[in-house]
């Protein structure tokens, strides 16, 4: 959770520049959290909600987004076009509206909280469906979050990197290029399928939070949700430094830091519990 947030506030600056080197400052005057992070304190709050019943958690789930959206109706970035016709309908009918079909990489970016709250690896991937179904219908889409929260699930849990890869490629994406081979021709793409095993390869290949953050980065692409992605599953990895979460409290505003505070408490409760 805090490892995605982290890893959007870092790849914020570098979204459409189509960096391709892992040396770049990682915090910046301009740096901000996106759409990608105003989501995830959404679905978190969402989940917390339930309470440990999650029956009614999509409802929740549509509810905090429209709240969220109400607060920040302007991230860094802006939101998703369809994701904007779809909140803005709710307000105007005062009604819960459908999911819009999408297959975009919105579903990955946000769904990080889910494995944080999961009782198992099978709870877990039906949090990440009630979750995404509520915009993201579309099979790709309901994948690339699956394989997101199953990754951070698995990472949390104690799998070994080997263990993750051959999860999600026995299940998800076949992770068969390397990121020297992905970075040359990879370009800005929003769909889960070419950004979320993308994601997952950087955290593979990196040696700690920070590395993980920087190849993310530096393939080029959609920076700020491939370091949202990466962050998730690297963070639960490896954890996080204090110094980076010292240092994405200076960016938050005031609602924000009391929401992840409640976070940081959620995963040091999951980490002392865990095995």
């Amino acid at each position: 959770m805090i490892g995605a947030i982290i890893g959007d506030l870092i790849g914020s600056v570098y979204e459409y520049r189509g960096l391709k080197t892992k040396d770049f400052p990682l915090f910046c005057v301009e740096s901000d959290i996106t759409d990608d992070s105003i989501l995830t304190f959404a679905v978190f709050e969402a989940l917390e909600k339930c309470s440990g019943d999650y029956d009614d958690l999509g409802r929740k789930v549509i509810t905090e987004f429209a709240r969220y959206y109400a607060i920040y109706p302007n991230p860094v970035g802006g939101y998703g076009g369809s994701f904007l016709r779809w909140v803005n309908k709710i307000y105007r009918t005062k009604k819960i509206q459908p999911p819009y079909g999408s297959y975009g990489n919105g579903s990955a970016m946000r769904i990080s909280p889910v494995a944080y709250f999961a009782r198992n690896l099978d709870h877990c991937i039906e949090l990440s469906k009630k979750v995404t179904e509520v915009t993201h219908n579309h099979p790709e889409g309901l994948i690339g979050a699956e394989a997101t929260a199953t990754a951070v699930y698995l990472a949390l849990h104690g799998k070994t990197k080997e263990e993750i890869k051959e999860y999600i490629r026995t299940h998800y994406y076949p992770l068969d290029k390397t990121i020297e081979e992905i970075r040359p021709t990879y370009r800005f793409c929003v769909d889960c399928q070419r950004t979320v095993p993308e994601s997952i390869q950087a955290f593979l290949e990196a040696t700690d939070y920070e590395d993980a953050i920087r190849i993310a980065v530096s393939l080029g692409g959609d920076a700020d949700t491939l370091g949202a992605i990466t962050g998730a599953i690297a963070g639960a990895y490896y954890g996080i430094p204090d110094s980076f979460v010292e240092k994405l409290f200076e960016y938050l505003d005031d609602y924000c830091k009391i929401v992840a505070k409640r976070m940081l408490n959620k995963i040091k409760e999951v980490e002392k519990n865990r095995f």
